[in-house]
């Protein structure tokens, strides 16, 4: 039966939510490093949360998370900056040394998983959301300019692909593509949602110039490729941890890692694939 206030509630956070995601890449740079800089510390520190709570991990949520925030923000200055330089980074090398020494100290029953547990986070969060910078950054990469295009491509692709791969999914889905480990997604949805995400790729060509057609079309193809397996990849984890979802923060959506498990798989793909097409038109 339908629940009108619950469907009201993930409304109105939704709307929120995407009114706080598009002022935040749209008005400027810095609102762009402020609202990003807290939905990284805000996913690390839910992803080390469900870790403590569910396997029982012996290891910091605070210092992960500023280690995580130090290599967003490191990424920032070091992509909008035209001499490139590694000293913003300095504060991540020594949280990652940090974070070896320690186990010296803290006698842990078991340092190694410690350990595994903290670089999980780092490799799974921290550097796939760094790269955002790149995204912010990366079409003039000599000057330093900022422009939202590929962030505002992500962000628009992703909702439209997952909008309209559950509408299609929803009426058509007969075959499921990973059903022991998401029960309800389904080979229609995904091409519904990724014919519908190419669509607004050939749009979004019309306005914004960083790439041809084609690659724009590209763009589409590897978010929505990526961005399946990486929503296929946190139900792998929220099953493994036998959680319904990674958190509360987002009433009626759950949490920060429900809301962005397909955008994280995304980035370091899009990165990959933009160097290569840069490649190739510029060099």
């Amino acid at each position: 039966m339908l629940n009108i206030k619950n469907l009201g509630v993930r409304i109105a956070t939704g709307i929120v939510f995407i009114a706080v995601l598009m002022g935040g890449i749209l008005y400027n740079q810095y609102s762009f490093l402020i609202v990003f800089s807290l939905i990284t510390a805000l996913a690390l520190y839910e992803f080390y949360g469900l870790l403590c709570k569910t396997q029982n991990a012996e290891l910091s949520r605070i210092l992960n998370t500023l280690g995580g925030l130090f290599l967003f923000i490191g990424g920032y200055f070091f992509f909008s900056s035209t001499e490139k330089s590694l000293i913003t980074l300095v504060p991540y090398g020594i949280y990652v040394l940090s974070l070896f020494i320690s186990e010296l100290y803290l006698k842990r029953t078991n340092p190694i998983q410690s350990l595994a547990y903290a670089v999980l986070g780092q490799i799974y969060l921290a550097i796939p959301l760094s790269l955002l910078s790149y995204l912010a950054f990366g079409y003039d990469m000599d000057n330093g300019g900022y422009h939202y295009a590929f962030l505002l491509a992500l962000l628009v692709f992703i909702w439209v692909n997952d909008s309209f791969a559950y509408l299609t999914g929803s009426l058509f889905g007969k075959h499921r593509m990973f059903e022991r480990i998401s029960p309800k997604k389904s080979w229609e949805g995904f091409f519904g949602g990724a014919i519908f995400s190419i669509g607004a790729s050939v749009i979004f060509a019309n306005y914004f110039t960083q790439l041809p057609l084609w690659g724009w079309i590209g763009f589409a193809l590897v978010m929505i490729t990526f961005g399946t397996l990486g929503d296929l990849i946190e139900s792998l984890f929220k099953r493994t941890l036998n959680v319904k979802d990674s958190g509360n923060i987002l009433p009626g959506h759950g949490g920060i890692l429900d809301r962005f498990d397909s955008v994280i798989f995304s980035i370091p793909a899009l990165f990959i694939y933009i160097e290569i097409v840069s490649f190739f038109i510029y060099k």
